[in-house]
């Protein structure tokens, strides 16, 4: 089983993003299945679980040929599942991932605390269930105190969600529970503990996810800060980190969910390296779901914006994801509010993001 030291990752480095890819894709057992996707960047919209025909036709509208759906709490099984699946066939759509809020950020994996082997068992079982349905992807995020903001803000008008460190509001939110300072948990946590629980986690359901056919890919910790209410967020909100997750996974089926509206919110001084690095970096072979979305500056102050109107060249990411033969998808995050409501928003990101990959591809053909 490949187990390099950080030795062996510089001269992977120095090798180059394809070396490392190459690495990182060979490593796991060989037994894993890994679902194969037809090649291509794949341009993909946020969806219902429970699609109306009007939603369905908005899609068709858009060229949108992939969906990415939160489930409801009554189809999270393999036959709920298959339904929502069939649903957007019918369509002509494809579903690309389907999420489970229930699975997603756990405190008791992060912070093993009560209830930490039911949750494992839990989310083993998602797999299982995704399989089933002939869905092969999934995103999984590692926070153990939520998504954080310190209330909304403004991008040429529209709201958007704000976080700034120094606000005395700023709070985390998950499935309905809210985290506060000082302590969301009641103690601080070391980076030992969240290292050793991550490790736990990943022990256990990778070889589930080699079983089955399912890649995981693991979101950033978003906002990046170090901690925030006790809870260290060591692991996914930094490259360092995201290095180090990847060789103790050691499995093909074990990725990345590479969000640039998180990346951006760290600022290569928190996470060591842009968007676009990172990408050529670890390669098609381990990022297979790009979240797309601007913010206004680093951390420690923040507004999500629009694609256009961030600190950061959104093309950079395009161009880096066609360079490395990115065969995942590409999705709208977080896309501030427009007054034409959700459809707006949509149609406005959706528009964007394949102006930036006509671009690319133009120039990769010339």
């Amino acid at each position: 089983m490949v187990n390099p030291d950080r030795r062996q990752f510089g001269k992977l480095a120095l090798g180059g993003a394809l070396g490392t890819a190459a690495w990182l894709a060979s490593a796991g057992r060989g037994s894993a299945k890994v679902h194969t996707p037809q090649p291509g960047i794949k341009l993909c919209a946020q969806a219902s679980a429970k699609p109306s025909d009007d939603e369905l036709l908005f899609l068709r509208q858009l060229g949108a040929e992939y969906v990415s759906v939160g489930s409801t709490p009554d189809l999270r099984t393999a036959e709920g599942f298959l339904q929502i699946e069939k649903r957007y066939a019918d369509a002509g759509i494809t579903v690309w991932n389907i999420g489970n809020t229930s699975v997603h950020n756990m405190p008791e994996v992060t912070l093993n605390l009560p209830g930490r082997d039911r949750k494992v068992e839990e989310y083993k079982q998602y797999l299982r269930n995704l399989a089933k349905a002939g869905i092969y992807y999934t995103t999984y995020a590692h926070m153990g105190n939520g998504i954080w903001s310190s209330g909304t803000g403004t991008t040429r008008g529209a709201i958007a969600r704000e976080f700034d460190m120094a606000s005395p509001n700023k709070q985390g939110v998950w499935d309905g529970v809210v985290y506060k300072e000082p302590l969301s948990h009641g103690r601080e946590f070391s980076k030992e503990e969240i290292w050793e629980n991550y490790t736990y986690f990943i022990k256990q359901v990778a070889p589930v996810a080699e079983e089955v056919g399912v890649r995981i890919g693991i979101h950033p910790d978003d906002p990046p800060v170090p901690v925030l209410a006790g809870v260290p967020r060591c692991i996914f909100a930094n490259f360092d980190g995201y290095r180090r997750a990847m060789e103790i996974a050691n499995s093909p089926n074990v990725g990345i969910c590479m969000c640039c509206g998180t990346w951006l919110e760290g600022g290569r001084q928190l996470t060591g390296k842009d968007p676009e690095e990172t990408i050529r970096y670890f390669g098609a072979a381990k990022i297979w779901k790009i979240h797309f979305r601007n913010v206004s500056g680093p951390l420690p102050h923040f507004v999500e914006t629009f694609m256009d109107n961030g600190y950061y060249d959104m093309y950079k990411i395009m161009k880096a994801m066609r360079d490395i033969n990115f065969d995942g998808i590409a999705i709208l995050d977080h896309s501030p509010g427009l007054a034409g409501g959700g459809n707006a928003q949509t149609a406005y990101g959706f528009a964007y993001m394949r102006a930036l990959l006509s671009r690319a591809n133009a120039e990769a053909k010339a």
